[in-house]
């Protein structure tokens, strides 16, 4: 019997390159989904409603797929802070950030052939920045594109610098998908990663 196609519902660069750090081959595929929160959502149910609205967009189209979706966004203090998409955006961000502790929040689903639900899970990852100043946010944004990230922070490039400490169970949770829980997931889903 030959192993479904494994897909992962993302066009992100980052969510591709941690996802192959697990040694499998999958597909990538855009799953067009509209990653507005809704009015009065709150932070902790948006990454894992995300996650699996990018998951079943994309299993519409290939339902003979294990479909991997994944979100994140930036719960600070109960405000969502999602891709700034440009320098102003990122740098109020990163001033609302500064000197602060936030909850990464990472959203990710697992739907078998067919689109039945494998599971769904959020991970959170705590970083306590530092009191930033703005040239130092300005320097950062020059050098980092992080437009694209939650909160402008692109934690697998400079953004430690902008960190005091961080707390969580699973670092790539920072980074967009955790891949502790998605290996049980896609174990779950009849892959063995191992």
């Amino acid at each position: 019997m030959s192993c479904p196609p494994r897909v992962l519902a993302s066009t992100s660069p980052y969510r591709a390159e941690l996802l192959g750090r697990l040694g499998l081959s999958f597909e990538t595929e855009a799953p067009g989904t509209d990653e507005t929160p809704y009015p009065g959502e709150a932070p902790w149910g948006l990454a894992t409603r995300l996650a699996e609205a990018k998951a079943r967009a994309v299993a519409q189209q290939r339902p003979e797929a294990v479909v991997l979706g994944s979100d994140q966004c930036v719960d600070l203090d109960g405000t969502i802070l999602g891709k700034p998409g440009d320098f102003e955006s990122a740098r109020d961000q990163l001033r609302k950030l500064s000197g602060r502790a936030a909850v990464f929040r990472t959203g990710v689903c697992v739907l078998e052939p067919g689109g039945g639900l494998v599971g769904i899970e959020e991970v959170a990852f705590t970083v306590v920045f530092r009191e930033l100043h703005e040239a130092a946010i300005r320097r950062y944004l020059e050098r980092e594109a992080a437009l694209d990230c939650a909160g402008a922070i692109r934690s697998e490039g400079l953004a430690p610098a902008l960190m005091e400490r961080t707390e969580g169970p699973d670092a790539t949770a920072l980074m967009g998908l955790p891949l502790i829980r998605t290996t049980r997931l896609l174990e779950a889903a009849g892959i063995a990663v191992l």
